[in-house]
């Protein structure tokens, strides 16, 4: 086959310029001399965005998780602004970081059998291959029994090993629970879970750290506080419920939910009831644009678009994020 001299060099000649297209040359290189009128002080655009993850349960009048909704159900706004939904789906099966503090003091100690119990069937039911569960004990102050993990003999034989302690560090726990998930996997749809175990009571301060620090490092973790709140007398006039307050503040701005334990057989239950709430799950995505050097606390507000299931149906999903969340 003969070919042409014209088009060899026309083929040449084109092969240079995407070259010289795609690979980016110095500043001061010879492309840079040849062409002065080009500005080179123009500024180029850089727009970073992050995916924000928005884990969301809807239920009817009687608890039960509504299914087989769509996309166009639901609207996502931040700090007002309609977001465009670029993530979507039934029943997640995104995997799961899970971190599962246990009160240890002796008000709660005293129901540890049945405990150890029902932490070990949700661990077993609930892990997969893709997910990981972390243990932390906590009484005066918070420690981690069992690092991250996806096996549930390991979890159960963590918490064979709890021993009991003296006062309560709650706000220390859901703190060091809550670096532990900033820890977490980094998939991009993953979800944080924080599992707490407890009384509600918080007697000890560890590191100054109170509700508002405990708070916002559980939002920079992007964890959803699921509080199992253990009872002994449920109508006792003299118990402190400030805490059981809290905990449950802390659930409705995450996305969590709080479970009353006031029997024994209600932890099994309470267990059962939040493997069920994670499996029910909806996922929204949405990308947000980062501003610069923003470390703001930006509002999310899930709605359902149509006013009817708006007014019948219940949603629950986390309020926010930081900026600078990692």
């Amino acid at each position: 086959m003969h070919v042409s001299p014209n088009l060899s060099k026309l083929s040449l000649l084109t092969t240079a310029a995407l070259l010289l297209t795609s690979v980016p040359l110095p500043a001061d290189g010879p492309a840079a001399q040849a062409s002065p009128q080009q500005d080179q002080s123009a500024p180029i655009l850089r727009v970073e965005t992050r995916l924000v993850n928005v884990p969301v349960n809807v239920t009817d009048a009687h608890g039960v998780a509504v299914p087989n909704l769509t996309q166009d159900d639901f609207t996502v706004k931040e700090d007002g602004r309609t977001q465009r939904i670029a993530i979507f789906e039934r029943e997640a099966s995104t995997p799961l970081s899970i971190v599962m503090a246990v009160d240890t003091s002796g008000s709660v100690f005293t129901q540890f059998k049945t405990e150890r119990e029902a932490a070990k069937r949700f661990a077993e039911d609930i892990l997969r291959p893709e997910d990981e569960m972390d243990l932390i004990a906590f009484s005066y102050q918070a420690n981690e029994i069992v690092p991250y993990t996806n096996d549930p003999h390991r979890i159960d034989d963590g918490i064979k090993h709890l021993a009991k302690g003296d006062d309560t560090a709650l706000y220390d726990a859901i703190y060091v629970a809550s670096e532990r998930l900033t820890e977490a996997k980094a998939d991009a749809t993953r979800r944080r879970v924080l599992v707490l175990v407890t009384d509600g009571g918080d007697n000890t301060t560890k590191r100054e750290i109170g509700y508002t620090k405990a708070i916002a490092e559980a939002q920079r973790a992007g964890a959803a506080i699921y509080p199992i709140i253990i009872v002994p007398i449920l109508a006792d006039a003299g118990r402190n419920v400030g805490g059981e307050h809290a905990l449950i503040q802390m659930a409705e701005d995450t996305g969590g939910k709080y479970f009353y334990v006031t029997e024994r057989d209600d932890l099994k239950t309470a267990f059962a009831h939040l493997s069920d709430d994670l499996r029910s799950q909806y996922l929204l995505g949405y990308y947000a644009p980062k501003r610069g050097a923003d470390t703001s606390f930006r509002r999310i507000d899930v709605q359902l678009t149509d006013p009817g299931k708006a007014a019948a149906l219940a949603l629950r999903s986390r309020t926010g994020y930081y900026a600078d969340a990692r």
